[in-house]
């Protein structure tokens, strides 16, 4: 031939192979996948633990099948309870009982996903926020306070407890990025102290008449809620769930906008990114920091706000974080830190927590369990590599090592 026609290197893209690469091997399976691997190894904790099959391994027991329908049965119990505690229960009589579990996995995941938000918009800008349980702890005073010793009325009362809750969220998740800003202190130093901060004053104000603790009353614990400060039902009095999932809702879409949509999200992403060149791209990076930790304590704040006037109207004690502040943190992971991811995962966790009780009390299986599923979830979401190898799925496109050596052109003449 005269003349000479190159043909496609190795490296030539293929369109259709890079997006079924990122389909398969993208973060939606990889969390998809770790969920999967972590009911797994709940299943083969949940048959070493049954005392059927321990009967039948050991020999005492003869039942039909043997170990392999012992083990079956074991399972099968476990995970067949934990979704009738979650999510419906084909043995109630009609619908509406039968669907009470799905109301009571929102009730958990309620505060949960609004937790889950205010860590998410600090991963999203570089901000490893772990201190939810005083955020918390210090948005479940004030809104608290305002709910039994504000009488106001019904409809203001609700909204000035929330607003309350709020504002003492983000004002002890401010004085975090505000320490950073101004002395350069790392905000999981501070938000581990203050942690403890939140809770011993907590502990205080509920132990001292006259604050927070109820009248003529010595256990440390508040009055209960004045009616009007109380989130109002959605289903009836036969469910707990409440119209803080509402308000929880409208976060999620709220976040979803700031983080998408907005300019103040924009320079968050930017700083989550790279700090130094959005500082170059004339970002005020200190500034930034504060904001994040004050929308982000805002947000932690609100699941105190729902935990106090929603499912708890009887007053609370100082363990009213219930761990909430840590699990947001496996939530945020767990949803990527995107709105929409973080708001799935919080129903996934309130699931676990609504149909782990279920589990225990129907078929004897330590609550404890649920959390050794969390656990795993958490360590398969931190190690894409490994459930990548596990299943051997390809590396996306965009995470590709390429050859460091120059690809060779193939020439015909």
């Amino acid at each position: 031939m005269s003349g000479e026609q190159e043909r496609p290197t190795e490296t030539t893209p293929n369109r259709s192979g890079d997006v079924l690469r990122e389909i398969v091997g993208g973060n939606i399976m990889i969390s998809v996948l770790a969920i999967a691997l972590a009911l797994v190894v709940g299943a083969i904790l949940i048959a070493f633990t049954n005392a059927d099959v321990q009967a039948v391994a050991a020999g005492t027991s003869s039942r039909p099948g043997g170990l392999p329908q012992a083990i079956w049965d074991a399972i099968s119990g476990a995970y067949g309870a934990l979704f009738k505690g979650s999510i419906y229960n084909f043995d109630q009589p009609d619908f509406a009982s039968g669907i009470r579990p799905l109301t009571e996995t929102l009730k958990f995941a309620t505060p949960l996903i609004a937790a889950g938000l205010g860590v998410a918009v600090g991963f999203r800008s570089g901000l490893f926020n772990i201190g939810g349980r005083g955020q918390m702890l210090a948005a479940a005073a004030a809104a608290g306070y305002v709910g039994f010793a504000w009488p106001l009325p019904a409809g203001i009362h609700l909204i000035v407890a929330v607003l309350a809750g709020l504002l003492a969220g983000a004002i002890w998740g401010g004085l975090v990025g505000l320490l950073k800003a101004t002395t350069g202190a790392h905000e999981v130093i501070v938000t581990i102290m203050l942690n403890y901060v939140a809770f011993y004053l907590l502990s205080y104000l509920l132990s001292t008449p006259g604050l927070l603790q109820g009248p003529g009353s010595t256990n440390p614990k508040t009055p209960a809620m004045l009616p009007t400060a109380v989130f109002p039902e959605l289903l009836g009095p036969d469910y707990n769930l409440h119209a803080g999932f509402l308000v929880v809702v409208a976060a999620t879409v709220a976040v979803w906008y700031l983080i998408n949509r907005s300019n103040l999200g924009f320079q968050f992403r930017a700083v989550g990114e790279n700090p130094n060149a959005a500082r170059v791209a004339g970002i005020d990076v200190k500034r930034t920091y504060v904001y994040v930790m004050l929308i982000s304590g805002g947000l932690v704040g609100l699941a105190g706000v729902a935990q106090v006037l929603g499912s708890i109207t009887t007053g609370f004690s100082a363990g009213i974080d219930a761990g909430i502040g840590f699990d947001a943190i496996t939530v945020a992971l767990l949803g990527r830190s995107r709105p929409v991811g973080v708001f799935v995962a919080g129903i996934l966790f309130g699931a676990l927590k609504a149909g782990g009780y279920s589990m225990q009390a129907a078929q004897g299986v330590p609550v404890d369990i649920v959390l050794v599923v969390q656990s795993m979830i958490v360590l398969f979401i931190a190690a894409p590599p490994l459930v990548r190898a596990i299943f051997r799925l390809p590396v996306p496109t965009g995470q590709r090592i390429w050859p460091t050596r120059k690809p060779r052109s193939v020439v015909t003449k």
